[in-house]
């Protein structure tokens, strides 16, 4: 009891100051925090908890769990940046802890320690968890779901703590959890299904499937020879695979999984939103949602977002720095450990296979995002911390040279961060080149890391790893972020906005920016640009459906209806406009965020009385 407080202790503490460090304080970015936060405001101001909108049109990218969370944050914090990221920190800290619980139960104590730790400092789990998307929701959820399943099937050896025993099976003839625990499991799942949609109940699935495949193989097809080299590993790889898929196998092992029981569960409760959001929408919803969205992006590269066979391993790398530099040593532990069999192999069988779905099954869609694999961190983190405290321990099946290497990696990355973020910050964030520095954390941990190694200095050597992982990530995220945030200056136009009018019309030209939206608290809409300035019939601009997107005005038909209105486009864009309406002036000029651009916001010379200066728009637009 003293060892699993004095864990839960270490891992609240780190996962707090990474995740929580000024978590509220740069304002929301890319281009789903605004909206995933925007439709939540726009929903609460409604008194609206099924149907999700945004910048006054359906939004049917994403299901409505993230939704529900941030209507609750807001509740309490009020509407603010660290009430839409709130549950998705929270969240994070919850995913960490089940971590720990998985490396526990099937590995050591300190593996589920090491593997916390490692999992709350890398950069791409980090940014799901500071962030307002369902990213990290769907972690958590699938992360919760494999635990279930591991102790549910898996028990603890007595004298697990200080050795390499194998986990007893709870159940050795189903290798599956007991019916309660099956429905709790399925019961996660399917609030993943209310996360991000079919993905938060398949993929996990599929994991634990994958998994039961391998293990639930004949015993003259597991004890095959072990391989002497690669040919033979890559000819015991396609052979397993191929037994794993013949029809009675697999559909013995599906059967096993109780699937009926996970349509059920599912259909109780997923069902009833998705039931209730596609009656109130006609069904706009669920053929956006799951055609559009699912459907699409598994066969069409949407808004660009494509990539080769190595996308997923090289973002993988990416996305587990600084932890990626030890990526080959546990890559070569990792097999070895499954050829010799050792006694960790059912537990190493279940992360790789929870690799291998995600990496594969993404690989296979067309649409490409480095976000899609992070539900498979925990497991990339649990070989991670095997391959340390078993190096730690002299006994790593892997060369003992390969920690130099790594360390040598982190010094060279350190260098190159330095010079990068450098270059960057002086062409797209003047006055910002002290965010270079950044870079002096990888390399003088790498510096130290290294000599700690030559000296046999191991479990120093993993402990000042450890320490740059934490510096690192708590700079980037909690100090770096939000001086990089403060140039965000398109904001800086809608207190200017809301200061000159009360209830002011905006519109776009060119551009639109979901974060105009959300801070400017009211819809905005891109317009068209009619060179003839002809107006059409007003009864072509009525939308069939209150959720539906509006017609697409002209730039004349808006100010014509809206003639205080105000309208953003770029400073390339802006001749075109007052090509067509001379009467419109420049009423400010900021630079556009990360763009070698300027943003122009044009209005006409009428405007509301001084009177009326200060006034502030306020939510009611949505209703």
């Amino acid at each position: 009891m003293k060892q699993i407080s004095l864990h839960y202790a270490i891992i609240l503490v780190i996962s707090a100051a990474v995740f929580f460090t000024n978590l509220g304080k740069p304002l929301l970015w890319d281009r789903d925090e605004p909206r995933n936060a925007g439709c939540a405001e726009e929903m609460l101001a409604r008194g609206d908890w099924v149907v999700p909108m945004f910048n006054d049109q359906l939004r049917d990218a994403k299901p409505i769990l993230l939704y529900w969370l941030i209507m609750l944050a807001y509740e309490s914090f009020g509407f603010n940046e660290f009430a839409a990221r709130f549950w998705s920190a929270t969240l994070a800290v919850g995913t960490v802890f089940a971590t720990y619980h998985i490396g526990r139960q099937l590995f050591r104590p300190q593996v589920g320690l090491w593997a916390a730790v490692i999992l709350t400092t890398t950069l791409m789990f980090d940014v799901a968890a500071r962030a307002a998307t369902p990213d990290s929701p769907l972690i958590f959820l699938s992360t919760l779901a494999v635990l279930i399943y591991v102790l549910g099937t898996f028990g603890r050896a007595e004298d697990q703590d200080t050795s390499d025993v194998a986990p007893q099976l709870r159940r050795s003839k189903h290798l599956f959890p007991s019916w309660p625990l099956t429905c709790l499991m399925y019961g996660v799942m399917a609030l993943g299904f209310l996360a991000k949609g079919p993905v938060g109940l398949i993929l996990p699935t599929a994991v634990i499937g994958m998994s039961l495949l391998i293990q639930r193989l004949p015993v003259k097809h597991q004890s095959m020879p072990n391989p002497a080299n690669w040919r033979d590993t890559l000819q015991l790889f396609f052979h397993t695979i191929f037994r794993c898929f013949r029809p009675a196998h697999f559909l013995n092992t599906c059967w096993s999984m109780r699937p009926l029981t996970a349509l059920a569960v599912l259909f109780l409760i997923a069902g009833p939103w998705y039931l209730l959001v596609g009656l109130r929408t006609n069904g706009d919803f669920l053929y956006g949602f799951f055609l559009k969205e699912h459907f699409g992006r598994a066969t069409t590269s949407f808004e660009n977002h494509n990539g080769f066979f190595m996308f997923y391993p090289i973002a993988i790398l990416v996305g587990c720095f600084p932890w990626s530099i030890f990526a080959i040593p546990v890559a070569l532990d990792t097999l070895r450990r499954l050829q010799q069999k050792h006694p960790w192999a059912s537990g190493i069988t279940l992360l790789a296979c929870w690799i291998g779905v995600y990496v594969s099954l993404f690989s296979l869609a067309q649409t490409k995002l480095p976000s899609y694999v992070t539900p498979c961190y925990p497991a990339v983190a649990l070989l991670l911390a095997i391959f340390l405290v078993q190096w730690v321990q002299r006994q790593s099946l892997a060369g003992d040279f390969w920690p130099c290497i790594s360390f040598s990696v982190l010094i060279l990355v350190g260098i190159g961060m330095a010079i990068g973020v450098g270059v960057a910050a002086h062409l797209l964030l003047p006055g910002e080149e002290l965010l270079a520095t950044i870079g002096l954390i990888p390399f003088l941990g790498g510096v130290a890391g290294l000599i700690l190694v030559l000296r046999a200095r191991r479990t120093a050597a993993t402990f000042v790893m450890a320490a740059t992982a934490i510096i690192l990530t708590t700079t980037m995220f909690g100090f770096a972020a939000p001086r990089v945030s403060n140039h965000q200056q398109n904001v800086a136009l809608f207190e200017m906005i809301r200061q000159q009018s009360r209830n002011p019309q905006i519109a776009s030209y060119g551009v639109l920016e979901s974060t105009w939206v959300y801070y400017a608290k009211q819809p905005i809409h891109e317009l068209l640009l009619d060179l003839d300035s002809n107006p059409r019939d007003s009864s072509k601009l009525v939308r069939r459906h209150p959720w539906t997107r509006r017609p697409q005005q002209t730039v004349h038909e808006f100010l014509q209806n809206s003639p205080a209105g105000y309208l953003i486009t770029t400073k390339t864009l802006a001749p075109q406009v007052r090509q067509v309406e001379p009467e419109l002036e420049v009423v400010a000029c900021v630079p556009f965020f990360l763009r070698d651009e300027e943003l122009v916001l044009l209005a006409s010379p009428q405007q509301e009385s001084p009177s009326e200066i200060g006034a502030r728009s306020d939510r009611s637009q949505y209703r």
